[in-house]
């Protein structure tokens, strides 16, 4: 298992030797677990994608401890504005920045009504914190969103 940042958890099915444009390279072949979307990464190109292991025990303390904080990490007045540091901070691959997009948004939405496009993040950074938190503890994606919830409430 593996995570491709804002696609969420990925099955490594294998490796392939392909060659493009004369030069042979080497890909991991990932399925992401949600859908039979297959990826394919250069193995070379792994550090740059942002391709990781799914977060350990210690990991996952970091991330509830960001879920549960009462501070705002993105404080733009302007909607867009928030809406591109939040896409930012998915794709950057850390599941602690994922936490925190959610908890932003979840804090926000207790002010004021979210944008379209902060409601798709806020269920986009939901979905790929639950996913990884089930299998990086072995649980249902559905307990761990009741915990995700309770600490948010």
């Amino acid at each position: 298992m593996a995570v491709y940042p804002a696609q969420g958890v990925t099955e490594i099915t294998g490796i392939e030797t392909l060659e493009i444009s004369g030069v042979t390279s080497s890909f991991y072949v990932l399925r992401c677990l949600d859908s039979e979307k297959k990826i394919r990464v250069p193995v070379t190109k792994v550090s740059q994608v942002g391709l990781r292991n799914v977060v350990d025990a210690h990991d996952v303390g970091r991330v509830m401890a960001a879920l549960s904080s009462s501070k705002l990490t993105v404080e733009e007045p302007n909607w867009n504005r928030r809406y591109r540091r939040y896409v930012e901070k998915i794709q950057s691959g850390s599941l602690v920045d994922v936490a925190e997009v959610l908890r932003d948004l979840h804090l926000t939405r207790a002010d004021k009504q979210l944008s379209y496009g902060e409601r798709r993040v806020f269920e986009t950074a939901r979905q790929l914190l639950v996913q990884e938190l089930a299998v990086a503890e072995g649980g249902s994606e559905a307990d761990v969103g009741g915990r995700v919830d309770a600490l948010l409430s």
